[in-house]
Parts: structure tokens; sequence; C-alpha cells
């Protein structure tokens, strides 16, 4: 049991916007450190240095040979409970991560194709303003264009979120417009998206608000396809994407959630803490529309738990008499995964996860040129916009 009056004092601390004190505060507790502070003192907890998780760059291929098997929904071990690949708490994705912090910033070429445009706009309203970079596509003229919303995680900016995670290059090959709203530190200290705060996890408030509006103002001020519009994240970014699908299921055809959890994992930052060392129950969406939902995340992710990852597609997949199909591969001098399809009875896929073996807390398949990326994985940008285009918004 986490020492009560440290709790109280965490509480205190989140509620008065001190998020680093409160971060060091429940790290000193799961380690099992006494109380240093009395409680309802209001004397500040020095911050802690957080350990950075392990991100490997290596060779990016991605495997062409995959063994196929089917089975029944009932009987996937999508994630052993209490798995022991999580092995301590090294970061707070979402809330105090150290990330590229002392990077070079990516190249021009590494972000976007020649004969491309990522541009920067602002949006303003009741609930604030958000900066964002627009990528536009070289053949955006014609018929109505797909748009991907991407959320980059904590200490991430959009242009080392695209350079990590190449989605502008993809884009491109496909014909997409992508947008990359940007959490200042002004939010956040660390320019992670709130997503463990109740405010920021409601329809027409707080963030989801702002990332809806930034949607709604590319919508109207370029050709988009309203009927396939999507939005995936990292970490932070992840969670976030995941409540963008629970509280706009009208807006989003479907979702993309890397290395996240799903919405309403946590209300306050002593929750975020268990939720991200063992998972977090999801909230219940009972009657709200399913947002086809694809997942990544690494087994040995020692930031986010691998069981949120769980959560976030019982959270999408409620449906009954939903079918599974199982298929192992693995990249080759890189990471095996396991990729479990659910569809519904007319065959129209549900949700994908892809658990990737031994990968840790960082984009599967990306770039070295962005921070977090691991490129011996398989290549999540290509299979999250490969899934995306085979969902529209019904008529």
């Amino acid at each position: 049991m986490l020492n009560q009056n440290m709790m109280s004092e965490a509480t205190r601390l989140t509620r008065a916007g001190q998020l680093v004190e409160a971060t060091a505060l429940l790290q000193r507790m799961l380690r099992g450190e006494s109380d240093p502070v009395p409680s309802g003192s209001t004397a500040r907890a020095a911050p802690a240095s957080l350990d950075p998780p392990t991100i490997d760059v290596k060779a990016n291929v991605v495997a062409d040979k995959e063994s196929l098997r089917t089975t029944r929904l009932s009987s996937i071990p999508l994630q052993r409970k209490g798995a022991d690949t999580f092995k301590g708490l090294k970061g707070l994705a979402g809330l105090n991560l150290r990330g590229p912090m002392n990077r070079t910033p990516p190249a021009t070429t590494d972000i976007a194709p020649e004969g491309t445009r990522f541009i920067t706009g602002t949006f303003r309203s009741a609930e604030g303003s958000r900066n964002y970079k627009l990528f536009v596509p070289s053949c955006s003229q014609g018929k109505p264009l797909p748009l991907v919303v991407m959320l980059h995680g904590c200490t991430q900016s959009p242009d080392d979120f695209a350079a990590g995670t190449r989605m502008n290059f993809l884009a491109e090959e496909q014909n997409c417009f992508v947008v990359y709203p940007e959490q200042p530190s002004g939010a956040n200290q660390s320019k992670c998206w709130n997503w463990f705060r109740t405010g920021d996890q409601q329809r027409h408030g707080g963030e989801p608000a702002l990332i809806a509006g930034i949607t709604r103002q590319i919508m109207r001020d370029y050709p988009i396809d309203r009927k396939r519009v999507y939005v995936a994240g990292l970490s932070a970014g992840g969670a976030a994407a995941a409540i963008m699908a629970a509280t706009y299921a009208d807006l989003y055809a479907a979702v993309g959630v890397h290395s996240g959890l799903a919405c309403g994992a946590a209300s306050d930052l002593p929750s975020a803490f268990v939720a991200m060392r063992q998972g977090g129950a999801s909230r219940n969406m009972d009657g709200a529309p399913l947002v086809p939902t694809i997942v990544f995340h690494g087994d040995r992710d020692t930031t986010v738990h691998p069981n949120n990852a769980d959560q976030v597609v019982e959270q999408s997949a409620k449906a009954v008499g939903l079918k599974a199909k199982v298929i192992d591969g693995n990249v080759p001098h890189g990471h095996a995964y396991t990729r479990t399809l659910l569809t519904d009875a007319r065959g129209r896929a549900v949700s994908e996860r892809w658990n990737v073996r031994g990968a840790g807390h960082a984009w599967s398949g990306g770039s070295p040129a962005g921070s977090y990326t691991d490129s011996r994985g398989p290549d999540a940008t290509r299979e999250m916009l490969r899934f995306f285009l085979e969902h529209s918004l019904p008529d």
C-alpha cells in the first residue's frame, strides 16, 4: 500500500499544478521510502531524476512471411496480467518523461518529401489555443482526401514526431493530409497531453475540444473527405487519441494507439502512476459508437505497462460475435510480433492488436531521425495508415 500521507500530499501538489514535485513524491512511494513531508505540509518535494526508456535504433525492414492461425476470441491471451516483462517504472510517459533534450533538430528532408508543404497554423477557441503543423501532399487538388491527426508524445514536437514516424512520407504515397497538434510546455511542463485529467477526457471541453477544433478547422479550410478522418498518437499522445475516439466517435473513422492507455484509465496523477505501472481500467463506453482501433505496444515497455493495450482493445471491441485471427510474424534481424485481428459478422475489422516482442517504449519501425523510435519493429506507420484507409464513417 502506498503511504496515505504521501498520497494525500501528492494529490495536493497535483491540484496545485506542481506536477514535477508530485511525480517525485510518487516515485519515492513506489520505491517504498518513508514519508518525508507531514500530511498537509506546504513544503515542496524535490524533483527526482527520471531515467528515460531504452530506445534502440537498428535496421528497418518488415517481414514478408507470416504464420497464420485462427482461434476463438475467448481463448486469446492478449497479454498476461502481471507479466514479468514489466521491470519497474523508469519514466512517466504523459507526465515527466525525458526526451530529445540534446538531439539535433531533424533535417527538413527527414520531415517531409520534396514537393510537399509542411506549414504552421493556429487554432483558437473559448478553450484556448494550440499551434499545429499541417502536411499538404503534392497532389492535394481535386477530390476530397483523407486526414490523419497525429498526437505526439511527451517532450516531442510536430517536427520530431513527423521525422520519427515518417507519416508524411507514407501520406504522400497514399495522398493524405496529416495534421500534428502541438502541446506547449505552458499546458504541461513536459509537453504531454493531459490524458490523466478528467477535464481532458470529455467532449466539448479541455484538450479534446482543442484537438477536435483543429481537426474541424482543417476539414473546413482544405479538401478533406469527412468520412475518412483518423487520429493516432504515441504514449501520452496515444492515450489522448483513445480519448478522442471515445469522445468524438462521430468525427474519427478509426484510431491508432501506440504505447498508450485507454480513455478513463486514470483520473489524476496518483491513479496515472498505478495505470502506467500495472494497467488501468478503461471507462465503460456502453451505448457509445465503437471506433475501429489499431494498437501497437512493446511487451518490454517499462514506461506504460503492456496490459494497457488490452484495455484499449477491450474498450473498442465490446460487440458480441467477434471472430479472432492471430498472425505470428517477425522482422528480419528485428522483433517478432503477434498480430490479433477481431472482425464482426460482416468481416469488418473492429480492432488490430500488435504485440511487438522485445520492444520497449518506442514507435515501432520508426526512423532514428526522431525520438523514441525502434526501427527493428514492424512498421507501425504503414500498418496504421493501411488500417485507417480500410475504414470510413457510415453514411
